[in-house]
């Protein structure tokens, strides 16, 4: 058989995989039915290439690529930094204590069985007012000491009976007994009706505790029937809008050059400055402000109260007359790294964010100055750092 029988048959042979191919190309592509599953557990029905380009994703650089849209969606919000000026600041361990102007104590004079007021017995966080009976404490003698008194008073009553009956008996004979005689009859009548009462009143006496200011209970340890030492405090009364705070420092030079101070994470209380004090307590210095609400802005109904409670906890920022340089910014624009290190989102495209590792130094309870880590004209993500910081 001649080569030329078998070229065309040949040639066709050859020209089918070309053929296939090519209606292989021209077909639509294939997409993985809803719920399917890779050899690796990922999701095939999935566009992964579409997803990437439209939602928040942290590149290998480290840098976090944000849409537009979700920039919006979180609210982010940038700064233009500037270098300035600022105060220099320390901060100082405090805590909450009572001011002993709007402030008071309720102590037990003596023994005895704790009874119920007019209202009955206050609760801590009720509100009162100077004057108010809180409790009594009904004074409890021993047996022996109430045995005397009782025998005692008997004595007494029977003594008066008998200076009244002489005072009647003198008074029907006046004008033949001198006047004398019968004036002192009546002065040891009286003084005996006297001492009888003083010991009556004295074997059921009971203490009445007042309230020593207007404020609120703030400590209340006493139920009905509760026996009570000497000098027990049963009740603390303080003004929640009169506190005071106390911070503590071991430079003594510290004291002097503070100018002003705040408390951090409490953007709701003005500090002022009382004094220091000049004489070490336990290795430390004393310094105490007075604590107050701010008062409210423009616009706004009422200043937000204090939340403050007595020995809670709290760092002062105390801010000196010495000036450090640096760029003043928003405390919610630092955040903490995956290295726990104190960094900033600096935005370097329209939709790139690039974190920077940063050195600050609180100002007061909303703002810091950042020392190192910035330059002029960096614009600083100041709202929702924390959010792109958690993008993973």
């Amino acid at each position: 058989m001649s080569p030329a029988f078998w070229r065309p048959r040949l040639s066709a042979v050859h020209r089918f995989p070309a053929t296939l191919c090519l209606w292989l190309l021209l077909l639509p592509p294939l997409e993985a039915a809803p719920g399917a599953h890779g050899p690796g557990g990922e999701h095939l029905d999935i566009p992964s290439l579409a997803v990437s380009a439209v939602s928040p994703t942290r590149l290998p650089d480290g840098s976090v690529n944000l849409p537009k849209l979700a920039q919006r969606r979180m609210a982010i919000r940038t700064l233009l930094t500037a270098k300035s000026a600022a105060a220099a600041t320390f901060q100082l361990p405090g805590r909450i204590i009572v001011d002993p102007n709007a402030s008071g104590r309720v102590q037990a004079v003596h023994a005895g069985r704790i009874e119920a007021g007019p209202k009955g017995l206050p609760v801590a966080g009720q509100s009162i007012r100077q004057g108010d009976v809180l409790a009594y404490v009904r004074h409890i003698a021993e047996p022996y000491a109430r045995g005397a008194q009782q025998a005692q008073l008997a004595e007494l009553r029977a003594a008066r009976q008998l200076a009244e009956r002489r005072v009647v008996r003198l008074e029907a004979l006046e004008g033949t007994v001198p006047l004398k005689e019968i004036e002192i009859a009546r002065s040891d009548a009286k003084s005996l009706a006297e001492r009888e009462r003083s010991i009556h009143a004295s074997l059921g006496v009971r203490d009445v505790l007042v309230a020593p200011v207007s404020g609120v209970i703030a400590r209340a340890d006493v139920v009905l029937g509760q026996i009570v030492e000497p000098r027990a405090v049963l009740f603390e009364v303080i003004d929640p809008d009169r506190l005071l705070v106390e911070a503590t420092t071991a430079d003594v030079a510290v004291a002097v050059r503070v100018a002003s101070a705040s408390l951090q994470g409490m953007p709701e209380v003005r500090l002022r400055l009382l004094g220091a004090a000049r004489s070490l307590r336990d290795g430390v210095l004393p310094i105490t402000f007075a604590a107050s609400p701010v008062e409210a802005a423009a616009g706004e109904s009422a200043s937000r109260p204090m939340v403050l409670a007595i020995g809670q906890p709290v760092t002062v920022l105390a801010q000196t007359e010495d000036r450090i340089e640096g760029v003043v910014l928003p405390a919610a624009a630092v955040v903490r790294s995956a290295a726990n290190e104190a960094t900033v989102w600096i935005k370097t495209g329209a939709e790139r964010f690039s974190p920077q590792p940063v050195q600050f130094r609180a100002l007061d309870a909303s703002s810091v100055v950042v020392t190192q880590g910035l330059g002029a004209d960096d614009r600083v993500v100041v709202e929702g750092a924390a959010l792109i910081a958690q993008i993973r």
